[in-house]
């Protein structure tokens, strides 16, 4: 079992799941969702992280090999071999439809575009430098997910602003994360923006991404006419995104972990205990 955890790295569920409640929140004239469609919330979430992340681990699998960084990962090291990583994949996959059909029926009908995209995200590193972005819409779908779920139409702009807000935030960092790999993706034709524009530039980007996130989280409070609790929630995150860039220098990238791992949990659950006290209190 701690091996098929650390495999999908399950702690990182922490940054996509509170935005998936955060987005049921939105849903106007309801209270908190019924218990039962909390339980099928994360059991989709946990079945669809479950099924991108493996999906990721299978394809990257000869890449993860030759790079220092991620050779000791469970495939390439032999702890998992393929066919059970496929297993995995396969059993997590059930458990996503099956969540999505305890839910209103157009989670059913999207479903399969979200099983396109998480399968496609490990190819764009190959073709794209936009492959940040990529990733960044698989979470950012997770907040209409959360909406949708409840009962929210999918027509209501209020998670494609917050969800667009958590897209440019995760593309943000997971360039910062990506700056670790710059001279192996250069070496290997991978594409990302720093291996592209260089670490400095691509350490810009993330900026300019992140005072994306905090704008459209700004939208979002007009569009929702809050309180000054909302407004203490995006500052609460602004301050966790000017932190998180402040350990981060193009000469300097031994405090990566601390920003992508700490600061990113801290800025998803802390949104969302904002949005839950200013819609109850």
């Amino acid at each position: 079992m701690k091996k098929y955890i650390n495999f999908i790295k399950f702690e990182h569920s922490i940054f996509a799941l509170p935005f998936a409640f955060s987005g049921a929140l939105l849903v106007k004239d309801k209270g908190l969702p019924e218990a039962l469609t909390i339980l099928w919330i994360v059991l989709a979430m946990v079945g669809g992280r479950s099924f991108a992340m493996a999906i990721n681990r299978i394809l990257d699998k000869e890449i993860d090999s030759k790079n220092p960084r991620t050779k000791n990962r469970e495939i390439p090291s032999g702890e998992i071999t393929n066919n059970q990583a496929i297993i995995f994949s396969i059993i997590s996959l059930i458990t996503f439809i099956y969540a999505a059909l305890q839910l209103p029926k157009i989670c059913l009908y999207l479903l399969p575009i979200a099983v396109i995209w998480f399968f496609i995200y490990p190819l764009t590193k190959k073709f794209t430098y936009l492959a940040h972005i990529w990733l960044g819409i698989a979470l950012g779908g997770s907040v209409l997910g959360g909406f949708i779920a409840t009962g929210g139409e999918v027509t209501s702009q209020l998670p494609y602003i917050l969800g667009s807000a958590v897209a440019f935030w995760v593309a943000g960092f997971d360039i910062i994360y990506a700056c670790q790999d710059y001279d192996f993706d250069k070496k290997n034709n991978l594409k990302s923006i720093p291996s592209v524009f260089g670490v400095k530039k691509a350490l810009l980007i993330s900026r300019v991404f992140h005072i994306f996130t905090f704008l459209l989280l700004l939208i979002l409070g007009i569009s929702i006419n809050a309180s000054f609790i909302y407004y203490l929630g995006v500052v609460f995150v602004l301050g966790m995104l000017m932190y998180e860039q402040s350990l981060v220098k193009e000469n300097d990238l031994s405090k990566v972990d601390l920003a992508f791992f700490t600061l990113n949990g801290w800025v998803s659950v802390g949104f969302f205990v904002f949005l839950l006290i200013e819609k109850f209190f």
